[in-house]
């Protein structure tokens, strides 16, 4: 199957000039879904690793399914204020601003290796600060897979150092 064929173009989204690329098909068909959480399982079915983490919240829709193939733990970083528990934050800028992502302090233990999973790689700004929410815990990021990589906008060079792999570029 083609799975570029599931991606749809959404031109001016979420601002004009922004070419959009939409999930939505891909997550509604089943054989779609299917082999991209396969292939993402492929990327890391060599890789010796502890645990699967995902950001809110479409790294949840491809993180815990791999997680659960491959028998590992997942683990959730989120937006601000919506972890019950006791947890470090890491704030990061953004093309028009910044933004914060947060993590449970207990989530990773020291020595422990993750791969982190996501569906899309752009600037690369989220997936920094996710390394270095593990890094602070002790954790060493084992490998990061992603769905889709936007080629153009840099982001496999601010993670440079760190092994990365991507379904579907653009």
């Amino acid at each position: 199957m083609d799975l570029y064929s599931l991606i749809r173009d959404i031109k001016d989204f979420p601002t004009e000039g922004i070419l959009f690329r939409d999930i939505t098909p891909l997550l509604q068909d089943a054989d779609g879904l299917l082999q991209s959480i396969d292939s993402i399982v492929s990327e890391i079915d060599t890789v010796e690793f502890d645990l699967v983490v995902g950001p809110e919240s479409r790294g949840f829709i491809f993180g815990v399914p791999a997680a659960y193939k491959m028998n590992k733990g997942f683990v959730p970083v989120r937006k601000p204020g919506k972890l019950p528990y006791e947890h470090i934050s890491q704030t990061y800028d953004l093309e028009y601003g910044t933004s914060t992502i947060e993590i449970h302090v207990d989530a990773i233990k020291k020595g422990q290796k993750v791969v982190i999973v996501d569906d899309l790689l752009a600037t690369g700004g989220t997936t920094k600060a996710m390394i270095e929410l593990i890094e602070k815990l002790g954790g060493e990021v084992a490998k990061i897979v992603y769905l889709i990589e936007l080629e153009g906008l840099g982001g496999r060079e601010l993670l440079k150092g760190y092994e990365v792999a991507s379904l579907l570029k653009y």
